[in-house]
């Protein structure tokens, strides 16, 4: 029974999760907490994988390795190999001014957006990696002129695994590669003229790795720490290329051509494996690759289960309760609408919105009316991602729908009322974890294709649609206000 291990280096945490390679069976799992903010120094990443392989008994037994992170994140090197300053991670706004000059200098306008789709599949926001490397340039000159290589937060670590032999031992793969600004998923090839665009000057950059493709082997003494630059020892366990969070995820719900993925974590996601590139010129679309040699068009939220959170809150009841009193208000809720952009919005790209109440009367002042309110709002928001997905060529056969607020039974008994189709919703589980321990049995058990490992357990929604919904909240979110500076 080979066994393999996958991790999920996300923006709060470390999870891992070892499983029977042939079938997928968990067998053992670790976490360790990573601390918050916007920019964190890699090494807190790699103390909590460490910790993480040690509340899971070690890696002694397992046949590949792989590790999926958080996108976008800005991890700079020297030539030693050193971490030049704390990684700046996809949550990270300050590099909004930089990607609204990089749009400028393509033409700006709709001819800059256009230049930036065709050229990488993506339109420049804060989150991607390209605009952090010209913030770095702008405001950081000192440490600019000491980089010498930039990698993610995923590539990072699995060249730590490695033991990290040197700059030209580092390795990617195409999903994560798709959201930095550099790489273009039509081609497969990077853009370092973009690079030097962004940075001033070209780096050394990964090598990007096919789906199954080994990134170097273990070094057995990598976990106990040994110092940047000292050399692998002989393992032989091989490690996966990894894989962007989103990516992963798809892998481990086996989404499929036809498949749209609805991720509602803190942020929410809407992506859809597809067979071409995506390139929309709005910018709403990112059109990054997957982890299977296919596409992966996205689009994200900023605002997915926070909104659930925000509203027990306000209501002061636990998530299940809110989720009972959305059920028991009729559908539309009489009228009461929110609009969810409670941190401002990334799609519509809205940074400096504020969410909205509209439709209250004295019949739909209740808890009731605001709980549904509140997850109408939250899957309409989501909807209009769909929407995007669709006008880029997506094919919709059914929407799989993950994350911590696909718990609530309210979000999914209304999402296909809302989202008027059908809606699969696996088991809880480290879906991002799992794709990555996936593409590891690939690359230990060979072949064409990863182990199927379908989720077992799945609840299938159905309902009649109910077009009011989302048309009262088109009428409404519009209208929000822009946040007030007090000062």
């Amino acid at each position: 029974m080979p066994l393999v291990a996958g991790f999920d280096s996300s923006t709060q945490s470390c999870k891992l999760v070892i499983r029977d390679a042939e079938t997928g069976e968990p067998v053992r799992e670790g976490r360790a907490r990573h601390p918050d903010g916007t920019e964190v120094d890699p090494q807190a990443w790699w103390h909590a994988l460490r910790s993480a392989v040690d509340a899971a008994g070690g890696l002694g037994d397992v046949a590949a390795v792989s590790v999926a992170g958080q996108q976008h994140g800005m991890v700079c090197l020297d030539e030693a190999g050193r971490v030049v300053r704390p990684a700046l991670l996809w949550n990270d706004t300050r590099s909004a001014g930089a990607a609204a000059a990089l749009i400028e200098e393509a033409g700006g306008g709709a001819a800059g957006r256009r230049f930036w789709a065709d050229a990488v599949g993506l339109v420049p926001v804060a989150s991607f990696t390209a605009t952090k490397l010209r913030w770095l340039a702008r405001h950081e000159p000192a440490n600019a002129a000491r980089v010498a290589a930039v990698c993610l937060p995923h590539d990072w670590l699995t060249w730590r695994l490695a033991g990290a032999p040197g700059l030209a031992a580092l390795r990617t793969d195409r999903s994560d590669a798709s959201g930095t600004g550099y790489w273009s998923p039509a081609t497969g090839e990077y853009r370092l003229d973009l690079l030097e665009r962004a940075f001033g000057r070209r780096l050394a950059v990964p090598v990007v790795l096919g789906p199954a493709e080994a990134a170097g082997t273990l070094d057995p003494t990598a976990l106990a720490g040994p110092p940047p630059g000292a050399g692998p020892a002989t393992g032989g366990v091989p490690l996966g290329p990894g894989a962007g969070d989103n990516a992963a995820a798809a892998l481990g719900v086996g989404a499929r051509p036809g498949d749209v993925v609805v991720s509602l974590g803190t942020s929410g996601t809407v992506f859809s494996v597809a067979e071409a590139p995506a390139a929309d010129p709005s910018g709403a679309v990112a059109g990054f690759a997957d982890a299977t040699g296919r596409y992966l068009p996205l689009v994200c939220t900023l605002n997915a289960a926070r909104v659930l959170d925000a509203t027990a809150g306000l209501l002061r009841v636990g998530l299940d309760e809110l989720s009972d009193l959305a059920l028991s208000a009729p559908p539309g809720a009489d009228g009461l609408v929110v609009v969810p952009y409670l941190e401002g919005e990334r799609t519509p790209d809205r940074p400096s919105a504020t969410g909205a109440v509209h439709g209250l009367t004295l019949a739909t002042s209740t808890p009731a009316h605001l709980a549904r309110a509140a997850v109408e709002g939250m899957l309409c928001a989501l909807a209009d991602a769909l929407d995007a997905l669709v006008a880029q060529g997506a094919r919709v056969d059914r929407v799989i729908l993950v994350g911590g607020g696909a718990r609530s039974a309210a979000v999914r008994r209304i999402a296909p009322q809302v989202f008027g189709r059908r809606v699969v919703v696996p088991p809880p589980g480290e879906y991002v974890a799992d794709g990555a321990a996936r593409q590891a049995a690939w690359l230990a058990l060979g072949g064409d294709a990863p182990p199927d490992w379908s989720p077992a357990g799945a609840e299938e929604h159905s309902a009649d649609p109910v077009p009011a919904v989302r048309e009262r909240y088109a009428a409404a979110r519009d209208r929000v206000l822009d946040r007030v500076d007090p000062a």
